[in-house]
């Protein structure tokens, strides 16, 4: 992977990241950095699934493709918000 294709994961993995995060009602505790591993992350699952399914190469922008990242995405951030909760809220 070239230092571009590394730059460019990064921020795609932070906007979508980040639409994930949005979704997810409330505030999520986790750190932005998390966040952005988590959308990597979901860009990639989400790339294999839009691949698996046949529509990952549609003219345009790939809108189901994106959906898919961002629908993972959200479900990682809840996932992971309330894991991390858990472990760096010690609640009396």
């Amino acid at each position: 992977m070239t230092i571009s294709g590394i730059i460019s994961a990064l921020i795609i993995g932070a906007i979508i990241g980040v639409l994930g995060r949005l979704a997810v009602p409330g505030k999520q505790a986790i750190p932005i950095w998390l966040t952005v591993v988590i959308g990597i992350v979901a860009a990639l699952i989400g790339t294999a699934i839009a691949r698996a399914l046949g529509y990952a190469n549609t003219p345009g922008i790939d809108w189901l493709e994106l959906i898919t990242q961002v629908v993972l995405a959200a479900i990682g951030v809840w996932v992971v918000a309330g894991l991390w909760g858990r472990q760096h809220h010690h609640s009396p």
